[in-house]
């Protein structure tokens, strides 16, 4: 789950939410990338296995944007929602307005819908895991607070859902011209309406820590993620939500 740019390679290797990004001298550019673990929200979607990532997207100078993002998955495979086949690709497709409101303030609002594609059926009582959500986002300096809601009647594969929503807040701080930059997280994610999954909570909070180096355009990362979250995160004996280091190298151009 990820789409336009909390600094480009941060979004690509934890996938968050979006800063204000720079005005580029083409309005189309393109992004690829290599992640140890795609983790989104505290949450491996890779069972802890390496993803490669890649998208485009066109900005106009009005603040309006849209694009395509896509990573390898198996998280919808691995929690036993289906019962054959195999949705193995998420494609981001997303839309949105961000621009300064004011000196150091910036705002970003928009649509992000999560597509999940192969050859697969859905068991009974289980949502497909395509979802839509809507999303407003401000930003001052290194700081951003963007909120996310559910707009489907099911969040992911969960059923009846609808109105579940993510709290973002996350500060970035670049070390002058050194290329280094870094970042620390914190996230709620909070369900509505089905609250519970096997007599555990769906609710819990996420943090994230991430340095990044800059190497011409080649962004290097190390990233921790960790959560809080109870065993109703917990697939075929393992912990999606446990703590874990990333290392992510992306590029964009």
């Amino acid at each position: 789950m990820k789409h336009s740019k909390l600094l480009v390679a941060a979004l690509l290797a934890t996938s968050s939410l979006s800063v204000l990004a720079a005005p580029a001298t083409s309005p189309v550019t393109y992004n690829i990338g290599f992640v140890s673990d795609y983790i989104v929200r505290g949450i491996t979607q890779t069972s802890n296995n390496p993803a490669l990532q890649g998208g485009a997207d066109y900005s106009h100078r009005s603040g309006l944007y849209l694009g395509a993002w896509a990573s390898n998955v198996n998280w919808v495979k691995e929690s036993g929602a289906v019962s054959s086949g195999d949705p193995f690709l998420e494609l981001d497709t997303y839309l949105g307005m961000r621009d300064y409101f004011a000196p150091d303030w910036s705002y970003d609002v928009g649509l992000v819908r999560y597509n999940y594609l192969g050859n697969y059926e859905s068991k009974a009582d289980f949502n497909r895991p395509d979802t839509l959500e809507s999303y407003v986002g401000v930003g001052y300096k290194w700081f951003t607070l963007k909120y996310s809601y559910s707009m489907l009647d099911g969040f992911l594969t969960t059923p009846g859902t609808k109105g579940t929503n993510y709290l973002d807040f996350t500060a970035t701080y670049p070390f002058g011209d050194s290329g280094f930059s870094l970042s620390a997280h914190y996230g709620r994610q909070t369900f509505v309406g089905t609250t519970t999954s096997g007599g555990n909570a769906l609710s819990y909070d996420d943090h994230k820590i991430a340095l990044m180096q800059d190497f011409s355009g080649y962004v290097l990362g190390l990233i921790y993620t960790n959560t809080n979250t109870s065993d109703a995160w917990t697939y075929g004996g393992k912990q999606w939500g446990k703590s874990n280091v990333v290392v992510s190298m992306t590029h964009a151009f």
